[in-house]
């Protein structure tokens, strides 16, 4: 069961990575946010409804409520990532974030096991062949690969609150995430000339993007009460091959066999590291 619900959050978040890079595409990037982040947080108010945790208060919450300001963030990398490179390079780059809460792990005295050593080697090797721009000007990144790589320092730190601030209610913190999230795209937007509000044809792709960011949420919270959190972050990790796979058959995008090599390593290695 927990592998189950662990793919199907990969799923979700491969699905909605990908609808929110596509309109990206095509409107404001602080736009899709607005609306997806704000579909999400109406999704996880749902969620705590019918948990009926109670709250735990205000300051055992601020640990996720940065991580959510950190989170959104690294989404909107990963979206003007897509929006401006190609999605199988953003993509596997973007699932570095594990090495993140492993370098503060490790900053505090816990040390990396072999196989977590490994992985970050996997990711970095991915990392830079996925980044380098063939037959280029030397030193000179693939678009977006520097975007990819502020993702998973966002989504990292997104890790790293959201569980320090679980402790009392994982449910409670997605919330505290998700609000913090939503008002600093509001705030951001209200500074700018950004207008929040979407062209009607693209409103579905805006409700599915947070739909289905809100379900994964869900599904790897749920996965993670019926098995090992190891396993559940290992299969969760695997949402950039759902990514990819439908950059390839709806876009046409096409990878050099290198490439392919570094997005597979980039993925394996951040799995390596989420495992250890």
């Amino acid at each position: 069961m927990a592998a189950f619900l662990a793919l199907g959050g990969a799923l979700c978040w491969g699905v909605g990575d990908f609808c929110g890079g596509l309109a990206s595409r095509r409107m404001a990037v602080l736009t899709v946010l607005a609306i997806s982040q704000a579909v999400g947080l109406a999704g996880v108010a749902l969620w705590v409804a019918v948990t009926g945790d109670a709250f735990p208060g205000v300051g055992e919450l601020a640990p996720a409520a940065a991580g959510g300001v950190a989170g959104v963030v690294g989404l909107a990398a990963l979206y003007r990532g897509f929006a401006v490179g190609a999605m199988g390079i953003v993509a596997p780059i973007s699932a570095a974030f594990p090495v993140v809460p492993l370098a503060i792990e490790a900053a505090q005295g816990v040390v990396p096991s072999e196989i977590q050593w490994i992985g970050i080697a996997c990711v970095l090797i991915g990392i830079v062949t996925l980044s380098r721009e063939p037959g280029g000007v030397s030193g000179r990144l693939a678009a977006g690969a520097g975007l990819a790589v502020l993702a998973a320092l966002g989504f990292g730190l997104f890790i790293v609150g959201l569980d320090a601030g679980a402790d009392e209610s994982a449910s409670w913190a997605v919330v505290a995430a998700r609000a913090a999230a939503v008002l600093l795209v509001v705030a951001t937007a209200s500074l700018s000339t950004t207008s929040l509000r979407p062209p009607r044809r693209l409103l579905p792709a805006l409700l599915a993007v947070g739909l289905f960011d809100t379900g994964a949420n869900v599904l790897v919270a749920a996965a993670t009460t019926h098995g090992a959190a190891g396993i559940v972050a290992v299969l969760s990790a695997l949402y950039p091959v759902v990514t990819v796979v439908l950059a390839r058959l709806v876009l046409g995008e096409r990878l050099s066999t290198s490439r392919r090599v570094g997005g597979a390593l980039a993925i394996a290695g951040a799995a390596l590291v989420a495992a250890g």
